[in-house]
């Protein structure tokens, strides 16, 4: 099974084709990343435009880095189906008909949980935590075709948090690696809101965010100094002690567990993959698996592989598809 993937949930247009689920052919993103940074983060009208002015760009050199045509594709499907974008629909929509292939939607976490098996078969029960800058959640699967949502953030997603963080300390954009960066030179020395939720496993960020605020005037009132450094360090550490104490909740709670995965682009974070590897030495029974850094961003890929999936199932889009920002996943 050969599938074109296209994924412009976001600020990445991008076209994939992959075989059987496992090998990528080709993979082309263009990011607009240089674009939106100027403006402190993604303006969704203006990353539109550009998708428009680059799909047809990226679906032409994935096919040429495959050495392949259209007609030798076996089935073509849309992006994740939760962004505010509608590009990639289209272009898929449009593919399809064109070249009489199957259209399959697919749901943008799912693939970036899917995006695991790129690198090892998936085991379940399997939970994954799902970490970007517009999601946080754990999600637990019972087989490779149900999901459970057992908890989620009730305000900023964990990515966001980061972005408005680094706005703050004026680190500019995209602000997750920018503190990641920064966070490594320093110690988590300052005292910071601890995030409270009413869920049982549900994230808040938003609460930590403004905390940082509040930190950065209280000492610029008082005239007093604090290391930018120690700061990241502190913000990254009590976000991550946050995500992963609902993590070991969950752990706990379904002794049933055999695979813990990440996916999202928080998932190319340093700290927090140094934290999967201290779970996979307290949970020697569980498999415990971080995607590649190329697959932690948005890509096509990862939509590809949940589009092989999903084809078992004989999951299809009709001409009527289109983009659904609330789209439960599936």
């Amino acid at each position: 099974m050969i599938i074109l993937g296209i994924e412009s949930s976001c600020d990445e247009t991008a076209v994939a084709i992959v075989k059987d689920g496992k090998e990528i052919l080709s993979s082309v993103v263009a990011s607009q990343i240089d674009v939106h940074t100027e403006f402190g983060g993604v303006v969704p009208e203006v990353a539109s435009r550009i998708h428009v002015e680059n799909i047809s760009i990226c679906i032409e050199k994935a096919l040429k880095e495959a050495n392949m045509t259209m007609e030798q594709i076996d089935v073509t499907k849309g992006p994740g189906l939760i962004g505010c974008l509608h590009v990639g629909v289209q272009a898929a929509k449009t593919l399809a008909f064109a070249f009489h292939k199957p259209l399959i939607p697919v749901h943008h976490l799912a693939g970036h949980i899917y995006a695991n098996s790129l690198v090892v078969d998936l085991k379940y029960p399997l939970l994954a935590l799902v970490v970007s800058g517009g999601n946080s959640e754990l999600v637990y699967m019972k087989d490779e075709h149900s999901f459970e949502i057992l908890g989620e953030t009730q305000d900023d997603a964990i990515g966001e948090a980061y972005d408005k963080v680094a706005r703050v300390l004026d680190l500019g954009y995209p602000g997750g690696p920018k503190i990641d960066q920064l966070a490594k030179q320093g110690e988590p020395i300052y005292s910071l809101p601890q995030p409270k939720t009413e869920g049982k496993y549900d994230f808040s960020f938003s609460g930590l965010k403004s905390g940082v605020l509040q930190f950065v005037k209280r000492k610029e009132k008082a005239h007093e100094t604090f290391k930018m450094e120690d700061l990241a360090a502190s913000f990254q550490e009590t976000a991550l002690n946050e995500v992963f104490s609902r993590v070991e909740r969950v752990l706990k709670d379904y002794p049933d567990i055999q695979h813990f995965v990440v996916g999202g682009g928080v998932s190319a974070n340093s700290r927090l993959r140094e934290k999967v590897e201290e779970l996979r030495q307290k949970y020697p029974k569980i498999e415990f698996t971080v995607p590649p850094m190329y697959c932690c961003t948005d890509n096509a890929c990862m939509i590809a592989v949940a589009g092989e999936i999903a084809n078992k199932v004989g999951r299809r889009g009709s001409a009527d598809l289109s983009g659904d920002s609330s789209w439960a996943i599936q």
